[in-house]
């Protein structure tokens, strides 16, 4: 899974341009989603998102997916669950202080981010905490309910 999740942000641009028409394309069908009812599709549609984005990026399925704004790095990976960057524990060859064979999941974002149009100044988006009410939900479902007012 390492191995797929650094060629993800390799193709940060790719992969985020992708997900832009995907996400444009669920939102069109908000009134289809509406009249089966989100909570009856939450668990089929969490379950595809599971795969296709744990395949993709190792997702943890916090349900506040953040990857447009963290260079296709999901910061879940991150041992510490860290959402707004590194910690400080950095070491020098930009390896993690926890998991010392594993590049930190930030310094791997920001290099995704520099390949997307606006990925670097997304970073700086403060992202909040996580609510852990929402693991394991869609965050695909999430999204368009928010695009859409119907929260």
């Amino acid at each position: 899974m390492y191995s797929v999740r650094l060629w993800s942000v390799r193709h940060a641009r790719g992969l985020n341009a992708f997900y832009r028409g995907f996400e444009a394309f669920l939102v069109r069908l908000h009134p289809l989603f509406k009249a089966i009812g989100y909570d009856r599709l939450e668990r089929p549609v969490a379950a595809v998102e599971r795969s296709v984005k744990g395949l993709l990026f190792d997702c943890q399925m916090c349900g506040q997916c953040a990857l447009s704004s963290t260079g296709m790095s999901c910061p879940m990976n991150c041992p510490k669950t860290l959402r707004n960057g590194p910690c400080g524990g950095v070491r020098a060859n930009g390896m993690c202080e926890v998991k010392p064979e594993m590049r930190c999941v930030w310094l791997e974002g920001f290099r995704g981010a520099e390949r997307m149009p606006g990925g670097v100044p997304a970073m700086q988006v403060v992202q909040f905490a996580v609510d852990q009410r929402l693991k394991g939900k869609s965050s695909w479902l999430k999204v368009v309910r928010e695009k859409t007012g119907d929260k």
